[in-house]
């Protein structure tokens, strides 16, 4: 196993765990008495400090010369993005900001089943902006994967909104307008994985993993920014200690939940540029929708969320379109392995 495969598995570890526990963990905020949308947006991106441990372990073996560095020679500075990626990782990151505070509106009034199989759209979004950015190749399964699936799911659970567990008192129009938030924080987070991949590609820079995670902690500070300036605005500064002594698990566990849930978004986004660097954005998007049945079965068990027909026919076609969209590419990468043996073998036999 290679060192690029290994970084993918890695990745998309993280990618798997956090796209399960980042949803759980903001819901149980919400569902406990907090209410800052804008705190919980910040926090989706604020653990980034955390990213400079890696990046300086990396350096100093470089510096050692325990590993080796990208380039001959040992490296003479910790950073070494320039300054058109950081310019375009910082308008990354505001965007990211952005669709940090929709997603958490969104999930803020319906419940994290709901959310998440609405999020899943993404995918469709992902290849679409893929498609018309960095020339993605599809094939009629990935369409089959991104189209009918996610598509159709949303709308189903678009119209059988009634019996879903909402929070306390909240009226038809807030769900609806839940549900819109939610479909419009899926559309840029469709739009910024594709961006992430063509940064990329028009790098004049040769895109290592450790410029990768410079480029992450840009993004993430970014976004930090945008939401904190968002909390100044909203007296969420003033408010936290008050909200936390308030909390339904007690003021230990509230600030708890803060951390764990920094902590957990931090490893969704390193996992999400990891995996884009190591393959393409959709691959980031397919494995987040996979652990969608995940997110559903602990969503009910430990929230007690109801789990209707409505929602097993959107469950059923996301698992459906994983496996065609996977089934597609493994029958993709034994079509090129014979054609390289083919080759080979016509060319040794060549005089």
């Amino acid at each position: 196993m290679n060192m690029n495969t290994c970084l993918l598995w890695f990745n998309g570890l993280l990618l798997a765990i956090s796209s399960i526990g980042g949803p759980l963990l903001l819901r149980l905020y919400f569902i406990h008495g907090g209410k800052r949308i804008w705190l919980s947006s910040c926090l989706e991106t604020a653990g980034f400090p955390v990213l400079f441990l890696p990046l300086l372990l990396a350096y100093f073996l470089k510096r050692r010369g325990l590993i080796k560095g990208d380039e001959e020679e040992k490296p003479s500075k910790l950073f070494t993005i320039t300054r058109p990626l950081f310019i375009a990782s910082a308008g990354i990151g505001l965007i990211t900001g952005l669709d940090d505070y929709l997603y958490t509106y969104g999930v803020s009034l319906l419940p994290i089943s709901t959310a998440t199989i609405i999020m899943s759209t993404h995918l469709a979004f992902t290849a679409g902006f893929a498609l018309v950015m960095v020339k993605q190749k599809f094939t009629s399964f990935s369409v089959n994967a991104v189209v009918l699936m996610l598509t159709v799911g949303a709308i189903l659970l678009g119209l059988h909104s009634n019996g879903d567990n909402r929070p306390a008192n909240e009226s038809t129009k807030e769900y609806y307008l839940g549900f819109l938030i939610t479909i419009a924080a899926s559309v840029i987070n469709g739009l910024m994985l594709p961006l992430v991949e063509l940064m990329y590609m028009k790098s004049k820079q040769v895109i290592t993993y450790s410029l990768v995670i410079e480029l992450q902690i840009v993004i993430s500070a970014f976004a930090t920014l945008f939401c904190t300036i968002g909390m100044i605005v909203d007296n969420d500064f003033k408010v936290i200690p008050r909200e936390g002594r308030e909390y339904g698990l007690g003021e230990v566990n509230y600030y708890v939940v803060l951390v764990s849930s920094a902590i957990m978004w931090q490893m969704y986004f390193v996992g999400t540029v990891g995996v884009i660097f190591c393959s393409t954005s959709l691959l980031a998007g397919v494995i987040a929708v996979v652990v969608l049945p995940l997110t559903e079965i602990l969503s009910v068990v430990f929230y007690h969320e109801s789990f209707k027909a409505e929602k097993g026919i959107a469950l059923f076609l996301s698992l459906w379109g994983f496996i065609s969209y996977f089934w597609g590419e493994l029958k993709g990468s034994r079509k090129a392995k014979k054609q390289i043996s083919e080759l080979e073998q016509d060319s040794s036999n060549s005089p």
